[in-house]
């Protein structure tokens, strides 16, 4: 293999780690993806290094010398599928090594498939919301009024997106936007309870998942990358109880 493809099949592996790791993947999975892809076609020697935002890879290999890569990470969703058939992708990579033109043909059918319509998102929106404001006790008018307010969020979450706003102002819109309508509902008699209603808006935006991937992180001894989304995790839950706590504040 000369450089050319060696740099080719390098950048196959980077572009999988990287979306391995926007889609949630622990950056041990993350190195050891791209480790196993670059040994596999020839390279004797790879150095993976992975945080939340970054990947550096080196290879060596005798016939084509050391190469370096490095790539820029923006932006996380956390999806458990595109994981899944990613990881997929990375097994048959590694026993039946495919050409490049190949990987990136696969790469783009699955960042090209078929994610849940806006509809369904509003739906999910709406039963995630008004079934936590039951769990915490309360009645069927904080359900519906909460339900209605996690519709709203989705809208305005959507809408905030578009315009590539930190993460950070998005959770403290909608937040302060939750909170207010919570208390505007109980006002006008929509609902009883304004921090049960609250609570099932909450849960729409809490860093849950982020928190325990900071602690799985730690745990597997990548404790920058734990470290890292640990703190992001607690920012982002203070940024979301400042704007419920804003909001009640106004009304009150």
């Amino acid at each position: 293999m000369n450089r050319r493809e060696a740099e080719e099949y390098l950048y196959c592996a980077m572009s999988i780690g990287e979306q391995l790791l926007v889609s949630g993947a622990e950056v041990g999975r993350v190195e050891d993806t791209i480790r196993r892809i670059c040994l596999a076609y020839g390279a004797e020697r790879a150095d993976v290094f992975s945080i939340t935002s970054s990947i550096v890879t080196t290879i060596y290999g005798a016939d084509f010398g050391v190469c370096t890569q490095t790539r820029r990470v923006s932006g996380m969703v956390n999806d458990l599928d595109r994981v899944d058939q990613l990881n997929q992708l990375s097994r048959e990579i590694c026993q039946e090594k495919p050409t490049h033109e190949e990987i990136k043909e696969k790469l783009i059918q699955i960042q090209n498939r078929p994610h849940y319509s806006f509809g369904m998102q509003l739906l999910i929106y709406a039963l995630v919301s008004g079934s936590f404001s039951v769990f915490f006790g309360g009645d069927w008018k904080d359900m519906a009024a909460s339900a209605i307010i996690g519709v709203l969020l989705k809208f305005i979450e959507a809408f905030v997106k578009k315009g590539s706003v930190n993460s950070l102002i998005t959770a403290l819109i909608c937040s302060t936007v939750g909170g207010f309508l919570a208390n505007l509902a109980v006002y006008s008699g929509i609902g009883d309870h304004a921090d049960l209603i609250s609570i099932g808006n909450i849960m729409l935006l809490i860093p849950g998942i982020a928190f325990t991937n900071s602690l799985r992180d730690m745990f597997s001894g990548d404790t920058i990358t734990g470290l890292i989304r640990f703190m992001e995790s607690i920012l982002l839950a203070l940024v979301i109880a400042l704007g419920f706590t804003f909001a009640g504040f106004i009304l009150g």
